[in-house]
């Protein structure tokens, strides 16, 4: 599939440094391509799986909620079935044929556009999560189900208008495929304002909506947490859920992301690149994210983990009945549904935010 060079040492010592890094570049696409290829099957099936459960309905995910996760479900699951096949399919033409073309700089602006998206939807979350917290009273009134769509429009329309310099070849920014990353990605360089606006009007309004929203969750629900354990009613299942949560989404967001946007500010305003594996690893991160979320947002919620089992267990009935009654599935299936309803009934309210498992704040009594 990949060429192959044979090379002499006369040859060698006539080739160019840029040459010997493109050639070097070309020796490792085969694990490059064999790592972009397993992110993006991890990705996928992740998604799936979380866009079977929250297509129905969720113990403690109101409608509002859902909406949110199937935005961010839709823009994590774009990495596996858009971005990742599209920057393949150009690696595989580059491999006859040089320079930048049309095509290119339309894949280099579905990767901006969808990661983007995803930072815009991941702050709409929190400041959903925000307002359930604060302002629970006011919530319905607040978050309406036309404001929820427009700040879902928004996600989705916003970065599409700022990133549209990018689909036209001689435009305000060039565009060039890197041997390094295996994606098209602009040349910063060549409009430092533009890249320096992008991450001003994308990554840092979104980091700052993140972690104001998140953090002042986290405070109040340490504070309550505390008022629990000093009139002895703190449960002990419900430990230190702020932290299980809220903690680990932020760190997951800046390791996937703060990486990338340094470099893109680095190349934009030194104009050098940075070393090969350096660029790969910090392109590729963010879309790892898409599969944190999988497990951060959903995962770790007992109530989707329920959901997903007794989907898997219908399955299971339908397609391969004596499978599912040699592990009495037909059983326990009922009986979860069962006790289902009874904990929606008896159990001590939640009150979620973006999901009910972030950071629930439980109700005085």
């Amino acid at each position: 599939m990949y060429p192959t060079f044979n090379l002499s040492t006369s040859d060698h010592s006539n080739l160019s440094d840029a040459d010997n890094l493109r050639l070097q570049e070309l020796t490792h696409r085969s694990v490059k391509v064999s790592i972009i290829i397993a992110l993006g099957v991890m990705i996928t099936l992740g998604n799936i799986a979380v866009l079977m459960v929250i297509t129905s309905s969720v113990a403690g995910w109101s409608r509002n909620s859902r909406y949110f996760l199937l935005s961010l479900t839709a823009a994590d699951s774009a990495f596996g079935l858009l971005v990742m096949p599209s920057n393949l399919w150009v690696s595989l033409l580059k491999d006859y044929s040089e320079g930048p073309d049309a095509f290119c700089h339309v894949v280099a602006f579905c990767n901006a556009t969808v990661y983007s998206t995803c930072m815009y939807t991941l702050a709409t979350i929190s400041l959903e999560r925000y307002i359930a917290v604060f302002y629970p009273l006011q919530y319905s009134s607040l978050m309406t189900r036309k404001r929820t769509l427009l700040l879902i429009c928004f996600a989705w329309c916003f970065p599409p208008f700022l990133l549209s310099p990018i689909t036209f070849p001689d435009g305000i920014i060039e565009v060039h495929f890197s041997t390094a990353s295996l994606v098209c990605n602009p040349s910063y360089s060549t409009n430092v304002a533009y890249t320096l606006s992008l991450t001003c009007l994308i990554f840092f309004p979104c980091s700052i909506v993140m972690t104001y929203a998140n953090l002042r969750v986290w405070c109040a629900a340490k504070r309550q947490r505390l008022k629990l354990r000093k009139y002895g009613c703190a449960l002990r299942s419900r430990h230190n859920v702020a932290a299980r949560v809220l903690v680990p989404v932020m760190a997951a967001y800046y390791t996937c992301w703060t990486p990338c946007m340094a470099v893109m500010i680095y190349n934009a305003v030194s104009g050098s690149s940075v070393p090969e594996w350096v660029e790969f690893v910090v392109v590729w991160l963010p879309t790892s994210n898409g599969f944190l979320n999988c497990i951060f947002y959903f995962w770790i919620n007992k109530n989707f983990r329920r959901k997903f089992h007794l989907i898997l267990q219908r399955l299971a009935l339908a397609l391969c009945p004596e499978l599912a009654n040699t592990f009495e599935w037909s059983t326990t299936s009922s009986a979860q549904f069962v006790s289902g309803i009874l904990d929606n009934n008896n159990s001590v309210h939640e009150r979620s935010s973006s999901v009910s498992s972030t950071c629930t704040l439980l109700s005085m009594v």
